[in-house]
């Protein structure tokens, strides 16, 4: 095999706005998450479970982002998901910590962007 390798450039993410999210793991994450009464793990455990959160999150606010563009600019929908985007971003931009109620809170972000991301979901018209 060569060194060769191509580099891909995608600076409005049309690519990834083809790929649909990998959804289940990530709903059982956050409900294991969500579950822990008195989780034992370790701070790095907390701070990696944290991450792939903080991550995925970061994708599905892509997506709401996405779909509450395509709604008409008069539609409440659109600005309820403007609402909970700024509440995401206050929230994914306080640094991680290893601790449960960081990753518990990760969890619930998660949850919430894909609450509202199926509202907007259900409220687009079917394709011709």
């Amino acid at each position: 095999m060569s060194g060769k390798h191509t580099v891909l450039h995608d600076p409005h993410g049309l690519i990834e706005a083809e790929l649909p999210l990998d959804r289940a793991p990530y709903e059982a994450l956050v409900t294991a998450v969500l579950a822990w009464k008195n989780p034992d793990l370790e701070p790095c455990d907390y701070e990696q479970i944290a991450l792939q959160l903080t991550g995925h999150a970061r994708a599905v606010a892509t997506d709401v982002r996405r779909h509450a563009a395509a709604l008409p600019k008069n539609d409440g929908r659109g600005a309820l998901a403007e609402i909970v985007l700024r509440e995401a971003a206050g929230r994914l931009s306080v640094p991680l910590e290893g601790t449960a109620r960081c990753a518990q809170n990760r969890a619930r972000l998660v949850r919430a962007l894909y609450t509202r991301l199926d509202r907007l979901t259900e409220a687009l018209p079917a394709a011709p």
